[in-house]
């Protein structure tokens, strides 16, 4: 069906941040700070596990998945943004509106997934440490990943189609920095009915059913470290489980606070000062989690300055 017949709209106006004009300055340079940060870091963990012969363990290839995703996740939103701050511009096409909407649920999906993949991979290396090898097989990575790719697809894609034949003839101004699903359907002159029973569904797929795996795999990992503890235990276990857990806690905490405690204005600035949080701040902050909380990661990244160091003098 032909989108000329399903919306008059063909384009959208981004009101943006909820930040005072003569402050615009200041923001765009403090998000481009953020956004560059975010980029380099991650790459600088995909360098690290590639060159690093000892990161190329299960925990490590998520993380490098992981950070692939947080590239790709701040991606969609933070350039656009940048963009419309440096411009003055607020405008988005309609087809570029609805494929921020695609990417933004796929890569935010994957992030969910692989969160989960670790957690399970930090539950077997501590419950389960003399089986760790055999159940952790590079097979299994890899399906999990491509899982974790091919689920939040196809979850994506439901949401895009269905949003694509929604039809916007009212308004087309968003409170929001970015194509917001829940802004986009207030907007819609259509029934929206199934689209918000699709949010609902895939929601519990892609967020609720991750997040409670992975409060099953730290209850277990709990559990065991009770059954026998000791000050040993307890340091393994957070020095494995510390970075990710610190990760989970700041991206699930977010994403409860805006779809589990939404305001009851949707244009109120909480929920898209809350979506900074989880879409350009979580995503630059990895990088320093898992650095300064890994022993592994700063061992490797020591090595590699050693290298550069050696042949910058050479």
């Amino acid at each position: 069906m032909r989108r000329d017949n399903q919306s008059s709209v063909s384009e959208f106006i981004l009101l943006g941040l909820p930040i005072r004009k003569e402050e615009k300055g200041m923001y765009y340079a403090l998000f481009l700070v953020l956004y560059l940060t975010t980029v380099l870091g991650n790459l600088l963990i995909i360098l690290l596990i590639r060159l690093d012969s000892r990161l190329h363990t299960p925990m490590y290839f998520f993380l490098s998945h992981l950070a692939l995703a947080d590239i790709s996740f701040s991606s969609v939103t933070a350039p656009k943004m940048l963009m419309n701050m440096l411009t003055q511009s607020q405008s988005i096409s309609y087809a570029g509106c609805i494929s921020q909407e695609f990417f933004f649920f796929l890569f935010g999906g994957v992030d969910s997934f692989l969160l989960t993949s670790m957690a399970y991979d930090r539950y077997v290396a501590i419950c389960h440490p003399l089986q760790y090898n055999i159940i952790m097989s590079h097979i299994l990575c890899v399906l999990l990943v491509i899982l974790s790719w091919v689920l939040s697809a196809a979850g994506s894609l439901v949401h895009t189609l269905l949003l694509a034949h929604l039809s916007f003839s009212r308004d087309n101004t968003l409170h929001h920095f970015f194509c917001e699903l829940p802004s986009l359907l207030k907007l819609s002159s259509s029934d929206t009915t199934n689209n918000d029973l699709v949010i609902l569904i895939v929601g519990s797929m892609v967020v609720t059913l991750p997040f409670m795996c992975i409060l099953v795999s730290y209850g277990r990992i709990g559990a065991t470290i009770l059954r026998a503890p000791s000050i040993k235990g307890i340091y393994k276990a957070l020095s494995t489980c510390g970075s990710h857990l610190s990760v989970v806690s700041l991206y699930y905490g977010a994403i409860i606070g805006i779809f589990f405690f939404p305001s009851s204005n949707n244009t109120n600035d909480k929920n898209i000062v809350v979506t900074v949080l989880y879409n350009v701040v979580t995503p630059m902050l990895n990088p320093f989690i898992y650095s300064l909380r890994n022993r592994d990661m700063k061992g490797a990244l020591r090595n590699l300055l050693k290298t550069l160091l050696k042949l910058s003098t050479s």
